[in-house]
């Protein structure tokens, strides 16, 4: 754990907040004591909802690293992530998150992402966008031909 880095997320989250680019929202991810991606909330100026501070961070570590996987790797936030980022952070790899503010306090601001937690409790069909299953047996298909492609990259 090291407070610089924490420091430097909260210092883009407040930066971001003065540009009028997004949130307030930063995120930094460290690997051997460096930083090796940089992240803020973009989610108004791109007009694109998944553009938050983490998931931009994690797309700039994999770019610079040429990996699609941050093993060994730290993320320092401004804020304990949301349903979204953390989805992204497990699926990164990344080893430890740090967080400086709570949900709770992104609530407090105007930010609740709560609801999407009581949602994923829903069945399908009582979710505020309902979601309707078809044709599950064809795309099966998919599933199969991955199971059976001999050079395929594991993830």
């Amino acid at each position: 754990m090291d407070q610089r880095f924490m420091a430097r997320a909260i210092e883009l989250a407040i930066e971001n907040v003065d540009s009028d680019q997004g949130g307030p929202f930063g995120a930094v991810i460290v690997k051997d004591g460096s930083i090796i991606g940089a992240g803020t909330n973009r989610v108004t100026s791109t007009k694109d909802p998944t553009a938050h501070a983490e998931v931009i961070a994690i797309r700039e570590a994999c770019r610079n690293l040429s990996v699609f996987q941050l093993h060994g790797c730290e993320i320092y936030t401004s804020c304990e992530p949301c349903a979204m980022c953390l989805g992204a952070i497990y699926w990164s790899h990344i080893s430890r998150v740090y967080f400086a503010t709570q949900a709770a306090d992104a609530s407090a601001a105007g930010f609740d992402d709560l609801f999407i937690y009581r949602e994923l409790a829903q069945p399908y069909s009582a979710r505020r966008i309902p979601m309707i299953q078809i044709m599950r047996k064809e795309a099966l298909a998919a599933f199969r031909a991955w199971e059976e492609k001999p050079n395929k990259i594991t993830y």
